[in-house]
């Protein structure tokens, strides 16, 4: 698939082949197998040009991948289990990521106000608002998470 996005328009076996070809030893055969296999998956489409095919990617990488991880985590036995797995080879930058993506997702709900671009801006224009967490049972506010058991992740 890389190489298909690479080209960037419909791109035949032999341009490929030839592609690959600079970095390493691969069979016309192989090529033309694998991009074969992701038309009868649905990744790419292709179109008769003489007596050859010409491909073409149907989704992007984002979409590619998020179909792939999806993929994976619903044919888990333990999808729960899966995921934590996945977060834990995740570089910080991923995980900050990944945040940034929930955060989106969860702002564009169906049902909620406005866009993600309008609730970051007004998430910055408006004043934090401090609301203590608790009160402990002398009536001083506690640190957040203190006595709780949290552990602060």
């Amino acid at each position: 698939m890389t190489r298909v996005w690479e080209w960037n328009r419909p791109v035949t076996v032999r341009e490929v082949l030839e592609d690959l070809q600079k970095e390493r030893s691969i069979a016309y055969t192989t090529v033309m197998t694998v991009l074969d296999n992701l038309h009868q998956k649905g990744w790419v489409r292709r179109e008769a040009e003489g007596r050859a095919y010409r491909y073409e990617a149907v989704s992007t990488r984002a979409a590619y991948s998020a179909a792939l991880m999806n993929e994976a985590w619903s044919t888990s036995d333990n999808p729960a289990a899966a995921l934590v797995a996945f977060f834990g080879m995740m570089s910080p930058e991923q995980r900050q990521a990944l945040r940034d993506a929930v955060h989106m997702v969860q702002i564009d709900e169906p049902g909620s106000a406005g866009s993600a671009q309008e609730a970051e801006e007004s998430e910055a224009a408006a004043a934090p608002e401090r609301v203590p967490e608790r009160t402990s049972e002398a009536g001083r506010e506690e640190e957040p998470g203190a006595g709780s058991g949290a552990t602060g992740r």
